[in-house]
Parts: C-alpha cells; structure tokens; sequence
C-alpha cells in the first residue's frame, strides 16, 4: 500500500500525462492538497519536496510551487514488445532507496569521497562484498578483491594483461557476451571458440583444446548464461577447475546473474578452486543500476599487482560516490530485500515465457530451459534465418536479437534468436511468443514454395 505522500505525487504526474497541467502551471496550494487527500500539511509538502528532487515541480517564494519549464511528458505506453532491451526493470530499481544512500554516505565519508581512492576500491566496500560473496558459494578475503566499473573494465583488462602461465590464447564459449568477444578483437588477443549448447560445452572436447592450444584463460559463463540462459551443473564446474588445474589454464567466471539463483545447492565454479585458479567477476548492473559502474574481481594474488597497474593506466580509480554509497546500500540490508524481490518476479516471467514457448512455438523450433535469469534462445528450423525473422517481427512491433555478434567470425550463427524478458510485462511475453509463433510459420511456408 502506498504512503499518502506518494499517492499525491502519482495524482500531479497523473496529470500530466493526461495534460491537465503543464510546464509552467501553478499547483494548488498546499492547504487545497491537504483537504483533497484528507491530510496534514506535512504531507504535501513531502509530496512537493519529492516532486522537486526529481525536477517536476520547483518552489517560488512566497508564491507557491510551479511544474517545471521543461519537464519531459510521460510518453504513452509503447506497442512495441521489446525481447532486445537486456537491462533491469526500470520499476524494479530502487532509485529511492539508493538516493538516500548518496546522501549517507556523503554524510559519511565527506571530502573523501571526491577525492582520488585506492585504485582498488574501497576497503569498506570491500568488506561488505567478501560478505556478500559467500551467498554466491565465493568464500575470498577483501585483500583479493578489487573493485572496477564495470564488468566491462574487468574483461577488457583480463583480455590484455599476461598472466602467470605466459600463455596467449583466450578460449571463449560459442556464442557468448559480445562484450567479451569485442574486448578480445580490440585487444589483439589470439582467440578461439568452443561450442555450447542446450546441454553446455563437450567437456572431451574442452580437454583436448586445453591440452593442445596455449590456452591462457577460458571466459565462462556459468549461470543463466548470455545469450543461451544455460546453468552448468556442479559436476561440470567440478570437471572445468580439474582440467584447468591439470592443463595450466585460467578461468574467467562471468557470474554477472549469479545473484538471481534460488537454487542453494548450485555452487559457483570459484568454489572448486583451491589453487586459485579461478578469478571471479561479480557485477551490479542487470540486478541492481547499471549506471552506477560497479564491479568486482576476485583475483589470485600472483594477478593482483600487474591488474592494478592495468587498472591504474585506465581510470586509476572507480567511482568513489558510488562505491561509497553501495556499501551503505549493502550493509542496511536493502539489497538482500531488493534481491528477493527480483529473484521472484524474474523466475515467474521467465517461467511464463517457457509456457508460452511450450504451447505456441512449432514443434520445429527448439528452445533453452532456464528457470531464471534474462535470456532464453530459440534454435530455428534450418528454413528460416534469423536475421530474416528479426527484420519480420520488427515489421509488427517485436523486438529481438539475432546471435550473430555473439559469434566468432566463421561460426554459423543465423539459426539462433535470443528472447530477453527483463522490460516486459506477462501478457506483453505471451503476445510476444504468439507474434513470433506466427512469424516463423509464414516463412516456413514461404520456403516451401
């Protein structure tokens, strides 16, 4: 149920999408409010200082409160049914919460958080995370952790460092994180591919490239995998730090949905590696604000000093605001809450969108089965293209993505469609299915002529 003061700022930007007040209005007075919605004073003035802090409205004194010159209008709902768009919902991020964390944790911390930082983050933050860590099966010490904006800077840095084995291939699974596969091109790395599939990778397969190929690391994605929605099991993990151990080869883990797993039993593939072996990435942006570039690293203490220097050459430090303000956010305990909500609300959407796959697609079409996560894939029958089906399905207002940049070049990539459901609601995922049911049957019969 929602407070008083948010059902009066629901009504001001109620009507503003429905254009009965517009830039440059005077609002009525906070007495007239305070009648209207049967309460004190105070809460209107709640509602009017909230409104301000997100620029709506702003005060004149002695004079009243007025909506604000240029406030962009709520646009109408949109038709179209985004299956591309891969960042968390935005009625799921806790602006607010988050909000009144900045302002702790500038309360806090004061002048320090402005000026330059430990290039390996903060130690508090640090702390917070070797904490939070251990929910993912990843039991570390602050001292190996390092703090990075991004997931992003994290792979591009791994991709160009030398590592202690003095070994230069990066083996990738095919297809994977795009973002990844451009790191390595724009690094120069060698670079080489192994198939995954509904069923993972071919572990006989995996040792014989471990054993034959200078294989420096192998970027892994081992949960709700992107662009498939694949989980390994924990005998594959167990197997992967076996032969990496037995061949000399790292392990770069992508856990970048990790924290979306309900399944208690499900281990990381950091908590098979003894040796340190495995470095662990760990990021913010799909479960929580993508804008606020923060990540971690696990990393083995013989990688810990040249990362650093790597680091340092590129931004010497992380967004010490941020990183500030997210200790906070993970020592209250709000990001526990927050991740139980969305663990919820993201296995239901996507148990929807497995049901929707079961009762529409053709019988030809044959799709992944993750029980959470963002992303599920379609593998098309051999008459249809996937980039042929992408254009059509634009045509009526739905949006995928097509596999082809998550491919190496050469590797046949145009019979796979990625569904992402994180900016959807549940019928606009049942409609989508049904839209993308229909599409694939015309163009099966189109190839039938």
């Amino acid at each position: 149920m929602k407070a008083k003061y948010e059902e009066i700022m629901d009504w001001i930007k109620q009507q503003l999408h429905h254009g009965e007040l517009y830039a440059g209005n005077k609002l009525p007075s906070i007495r007239q409010l305070a009648l209207t919605f049967n309460c004190s004073k105070n809460t209107v003035l709640k509602a009017y200082d909230e409104l301000e802090k997100e620029h709506i409205i702003y005060a004149k004194s002695k004079s009243g409160h007025y909506i604000v010159s240029h406030v962009k209008q709520t646009p109408a709902p949109s038709e179209t049914i985004d299956f591309l768009s891969a960042g968390p919902a935005k009625d799921l991020i806790p602006y607010t919460e988050f909000q009144h964390c900045l302002n702790k944790a500038i309360d806090t911390y004061k002048e320090e958080l402005f000026e330059y930082g430990d290039p390996q983050g903060l130690v508090s933050l640090r702390q917070e995370i070797v904490q939070q860590l251990q929910s993912l099966q990843v039991f570390t010490t602050t001292e190996r952790v390092v703090i990075t904006s991004g997931s992003q800077q994290a792979l591009h840095l791994l991709a160009t460092l030398p590592f202690p084995n003095n070994k230069q291939t990066i083996l990738i699974e095919q297809p994977t994180y795009f973002g990844m596969i451009n790191a390595i091109q724009l690094s120069g790395a060698s670079v080489m591919g192994i198939p995954v599939t509904m069923d993972g990778v071919d572990l006989q397969q995996l040792e014989t490239i471990f054993q034959q190929q200078t294989i420096k690391f192998f970027y892994v994605i081992p949960r709700f995998h992107n662009p498939l929605g694949h989980s390994y099991t924990n005998a594959e993990k167990k197997k992967i730090v076996e032969l990496a151990n037995q061949y000399d080869v790292y392990i770069v883990e992508d856990d970048f949905l990790g924290a979306l797993d309900t399944n208690n039993k499900a281990d990381s593939i950091f908590s098979y590696d003894p040796s340190g072996r495995v470095i662990y990435i760990q990021s913010y942006s799909k479960t929580f604000l993508p804008g606020m570039r923060i990540a971690s690293v696990v990393l083995p203490q013989c990688l810990i000093e040249s990362f650093l220097r790597y680091k340092i050459s590129a931004d010497f430090t992380s967004p010490i605001l941020s990183q500030g303000a997210l200790e906070l956010y993970l020592k209250s305990g709000l990001y526990s809450t927050h991740l139980a909500k969305i663990q919820h609300i993201y296995a239901h959407k996507m148990a929807i969108l497995q049901e929707s796959c079961a009762r529409l697609l053709p019988k030809s079409v044959r799709y992944t089965t993750p029980t959470s996560g963002f992303y599920l894939t379609l593998y098309l029958p051999k008459e249809v293209s996937a980039k042929r089906l992408t254009e059509e399905l634009a045509k009526r207002h739905i949006i995928v993505d097509h596999c082809d940049r998550m491919f190496l070049h050469g590797h046949n990539s145009d019979k796979l469609i990625r569904l992402c459901i994180s900016q959807l609601e549940e019928q606009q995922i049942v409609d989508g299915v049904k839209g993308i049911s229909e599409a694939i049957t015309r163009l099966v019969v189109r190839c039938s002529y």
